[in-house]
C-alpha cells in the first residue's frame, strides 16, 4: 500500500479515470501475488484491489487528510455519494419494473436484499454504469432502506449514539448527540421524497398526514416516538421529529452510575415506587422525563395489574400484568375520536393497581387526581414544568381545563392529598440530565399547598472539560411518608440514606 502511494502520487491520482486507476492497481497486486508466490481466489483479489483503490481515493482528497490527521471519523466522500445517487436515479425505475411489490413485502429482509443485489448486478451491466464494489454495497443499501425503511434516516435510526433526529425540510437534518445538536450530511432527494418517508412512518400506525390533517403524532416498530408536521403548516418543507430511545434499559442504578442521580436519591425513589407513592415527574422538553419514568416503573411488583395510557405509546414497562392503551385521532369523517380522558375514565373499570399515564397536558389531570384519590395508589405522570412548584400550578390550571367551577382551595386539596412527591429534572447547558429536585408534597396550609425538598442538585462551576460540577445534597429533613415506608418495612432503609 505505501510503495503503490509513493508511485501513484495524488496528483496523479486526481488526473486517472476509476478504471485505469482499477488497472494499476490490479497489475500491482498481480505482480505482488506472483513475486511472493501467493495463489487467491479471484474473489479475494477482488475485494484486495477494491480496499486499495478506496485507501487510495480516501487519502487522495481532503476527507483523506481530515481522516489522516484523526480530525474526523470515516465518512463516506462526496464523489462516491454522488455516483451513488446518479446510479440510484437510473437503477430504482428499472429494479421497480423487475420486481413483484407483493411478493417481495412478503419476503424476508435478507432474502429480499440478496435478489435486489442480483438485479442491480444486471442492471448496471445493462446500463453500462461502472461502480466498484464498495459503490454498489452502497447503492443495494440504499434502495433496501427507501424499499422497506426510511430511506436516508435508516443509518441514523441504527446508530446507537444519536438520541433525537430533527428533520427540518429535505436538505437539513439534524441530531442530537450526548445532549448537543450536530449537522448531519443526510439528505432527501427531492420534498417528495421526504413526504414518502412520512406517509410510510404513520401509515404503519393506522393515521394518516395530508393537508387535512398536517401534523400527527406517531411511533416507530422499536418504539421511538416522531412528530410530523408538514406544508401548509412548515414552510420550508415536511418536519420530522424522532425521539429514539436506547436499547439498553436503563434503571436508577444505571442513572446513578451516569452522574443524573446520586445513589441516595436512587434509593429513596425505589423505597418511593415500592410504597405506591403517587409520583409526578417534572421537566422541559427532551429532559429525559419518561426515562425516569421507565427506570421508576421498573420497581413495580410483578404481581400488580398496570395499565399505561398514552398518545403514542413509548413507554416499556418489563412487568407480565400491563395493559397498555394509545388515544386515537377523528377519522376524515370527524367522529371516533378517543382522548386520553375517555382512556382513564375506561380505565378505572379494567381493576388496575396502578394507572401510568405517559404525559398529563389537559384536561385529564381532574381524572388522574380522582383516580390518585380512590384506591390507585402508585400511579405515576410527567408534565411539563420548570420547577417542581409551578408543577403543581400548571397541575391546578389543568384542573381548571376540564370545566368544571371547583374552588381553588377544593382544587389544591385535592391535589395535596393525591400526589406525594414530585421529581424535577433538568437537562443542563453541557448536555447532562439530571434530578434538580426531589421534593415531597407534605399538605395544606391555609389555601397553601406545603412541601419540603428531601434532595436538591447544587451547581458548583465548570470543569475544564466543559462538564458541569455540582452535587446531590440531601436537606437531612425527615421524610413525611416515613410511616408509611415502616408500613412497607422500607423505614429503617430510607432513615439510612436521609
Amino acid at each position: 500500500m505505501a510503495r503503490l502511494s509513493a508511485e501513484i502520487r495524488p496528483e496523479r491520482r486526481a488526473l486517472l479515470s476509476r478504471s485505469d486507476l482499477a488497472k494499476l492497481v490490479s497489475g500491482a497486486v498481480q505482480a505482488y501475488f506472483v513475486r511472493h508466490a501467493i495463489e487467491a481466489n479471484p474473489l479475494a483479489r477482488r475485494d484486495l484491489v477494491t480496499d486499495i483503490m478506496q485507501a487510495l481515493i480516501t487519502t487522495s482528497g481532503p476527507a483523506g487528510a481530515a481522516a489522516a490527521d484523526g480530525s474526523s471519523g470515516v465518512r463516506q466522500l462526496p464523489g462516491r455519494r454522488a455516483a451513488v445517487e446518479a446510479a440510484k436515479a437510473q437503477i430504482q425505475p428499472l429494479v421497480l419494473e423487475h420486481m413483484d411489490v407483493a411478493a417481495a413485502a412478503e419476503m424476508p429482509r435478507a432474502a429480499f436484499e440478496a435478489q435486489l443485489t442480483g438485479w442491480v448486478k444486471e442492471l448496471l451491466v445493462e446500463t453500462k454504469i461502472q461502480l466498484n464494489f464498495v459503490e454498489q454495497r452502497e447503492l443495494v443499501d440504499s434502495l433496501v432502506a427507501d424499499m422497506l425503511g426510511l430511506g436516508p434516516l435508516e443509518p441514523l435510526i441504527a446508530d446507537e449514539t444519536v438520541n433525537d433526529i430533527m428533520v427540518n425540510g429535505p436538505k437539513q437534518v439534524y441530531v442530537e448527540r450526548r445532549g448537543k445538536l450536530e449537522l448531519t450530511d443526510v439528505q432527501f432527494r427531492d420534498d417528495q421524497h421526504l413526504m414518502n418517508v412520512a406517509t410510510k412512518i404513520v401509515t404503519r400506525v393506522g393515521r394518516r398526514i395530508d393537508e387535512a390533517r398536517p401534523l400527527v403524532d406517531a411511533r416507530l416498530p422499536d418504539g421511538s416516538r416522531v412528530n410530523i408536521i408538514i406544508p401548509p403548516l412548515a414552510l420550508d418543507g415536511a418536519s420530522i421529529s424522532i425521539r429514539k430511545f436506547s436499547k439498553k434499559s436503563i434503571t436508577l442504578d444505571t442513572m446513578a452510575a451516569g452522574g443524573s442521580i446520586s445513589p441516595a436519591m436512587a434509593t429513596v425513589l425505589k423505597i418511593a415506587s415500592r410504597c405506591r407513592l403517587n409520583i409526578l415527574i417534572s421537566g422541559g422538553t427532551g429532559s429525559g422525563k419518561t426515562t425516569l419514568l421507565n427506570a421508576l416503573s421498573r420497581m413495580i411488583d410483578s404481581a400488580e395489574r398496570t395499565v399505561t395510557i398514552e398518545d403514542a405509546a413509548e413507554l416499556q414497562l418489563q412487568q407480565p400484568h400491563v395493559v397498555r392503551l394509545e388515544t386515537r385521532t377523528a377519522n376524515l369523517e370527524g367522529t371516533g375520536e378517543i382522548t386520553m380522558r375517555d382512556l382513564l375514565k375506561n380505565a378505572l373499570r379494567m381493576r388496575p393497581d396502578r394507572i401510568i399515564i405517559g404525559e398529563c397536558r389537559g384536561e385529564e389531570a381532574l381524572d388522574m387526581l380522582q383516580a390518585m384519590n380512590t384506591g390507585h395508589d402508585g400511579s405515576m405522570s410527567t408534565i411539563h414544568a420548570n420547577t417542581p412548584r409551578e408543577a403543581l400550578t400548571r397541575l391546578e390550571n389543568m384542573i381548571g381545563m376540564a370545566g368544571i367551577n371547583l374552588p381553588s382551595k377544593a382544587v389544591r386539596t385535592q391535589i395535596a392529598s393525591a400526589v406525594h412527591m414530585i421529581c424535577q429534572v433538568n437537562r443542563m447547558r453541557d448536555g447532562h440530565r439530571r434530578v434538580t429536585h426531589l421534593m415531597e408534597v407534605v399538605g395544606m396550609e391555609g389555601d397553601i399547598i406545603t412541601t419540603q425538598e428531601l434532595f436538591t442538585y447544587q451547581f458548583q462551576g465548570e470543569g475544564s472539560d466543559g462538564k458541569l460540577r455540582g452535587a446531590f445534597q440531601s436537606s437531612g429533613i425527615r421524610p413525611a411518608f416515613l410511616p408509611r415506608a415502616e408500613y412497607f418495612g422500607l423505614d429503617r432503609a430510607l432513615l439510612e440514606v436521609i
